[in-house]
């Protein structure tokens, strides 16, 4: 959480964060992730105005944080995805394609225009991250037709940033950024075989891992825009004449 100097001007800036996990060819488990904004010190500055922001899975509220006054906020939660990913009794089953679709609300009282840091990675029981295991074999199919963008120079393998490009009215929800999610079924494949004798043990490599997948949302002011997401996500981008539209540099 990066502090911010009391000299930044007053421009409203929310984060909040949800988090999953799912182990593979198994049951569904969840981690729980805090709510977040980027310090005391920067929010104590901002004239809020009721700005807020909730996160959608299934056009269902995962996670929320809508702020009052006086640096109070209202309902807060604290949420999972991938929680109702699967039926009753019903398995994971890699290359099946399960429904993801992902998208904010706008649950604050004035416009904004946000952004999407989806993180995926592997790890294991003790919750230690295997950086050499494939994130891209985790695959959400992103949809970018629809206002989101994808900022290729600020992703990387692990992690996507997207920014929707259309400032969010209040109470109104954002097309959805993805729509589905499987696990590539080469993990099945990924097997060391490995001769002792007459006897043959195959070990895979994913196995004992669980994927992850955390989704970070930012929700910034539409007026004075441009310095506003300068101030909070430190990216340039070009701002609409009516501050409704914005595009990367």
């Amino acid at each position: 959480m990066k502090k911010k100097k009391k000299s930044f001007p007053k421009k409203p800036a929310l984060v909040l964060t949800a988090a999953a996990l799912l182990l593979v060819g198994s049951t569904v488990g969840s981690t729980r992730a805090a709510l977040t904004y980027y310090s005391e010190n920067y929010s104590a500055q901002m004239n809020m105005q009721s700005i807020g922001v909730s996160l959608l899975e299934n056009d269902k509220v995962v996670s929320s944080r809508d702020y009052v006054s006086n640096n109070e906020w209202k309902g807060t939660s604290e949420g999972t995805l991938l929680t109702n990913l699967l039926g009753k009794d019903e398995t994971f089953t890699p290359g099946k394609k399960y429904n993801e679709a992902i998208s904010v609300k706008n649950s604050g009282t004035i416009d904004t225009f946000v952004r999407v840091i989806i993180t995926k990675s592997w790890q294991d029981e003790k919750g230690n991250k295997n950086t050499n295991l494939s994130p891209d074999l985790i695959e959400l199919n992103f949809l970018t037709d629809n206002g989101w963008q994808v900022a290729d120079a600020q992703s990387t393998r692990e992690r996507t940033v997207l920014y929707y490009t259309k400032a969010l009215k209040a109470g109104k929800p954002t097309p959805a950024l993805s729509d589905t999610l499987r696990i590539n079924p080469s993990i099945a494949s990924d097997v060391t075989k490995v001769p002792k004798g007459k006897t043959i043990t195959y070990t895979y490599k994913y196995n004992g891992y669980t994927f992850h997948i955390d989704a970070e949302v930012d929700a910034v002011q539409t007026h004075n825009a441009k310095d506003a997401i300068k101030s909070a996500w430190g990216v340039d981008v070009n701002v609409s004449d009516d501050e409704t539209t914005m595009s990367l540099q």
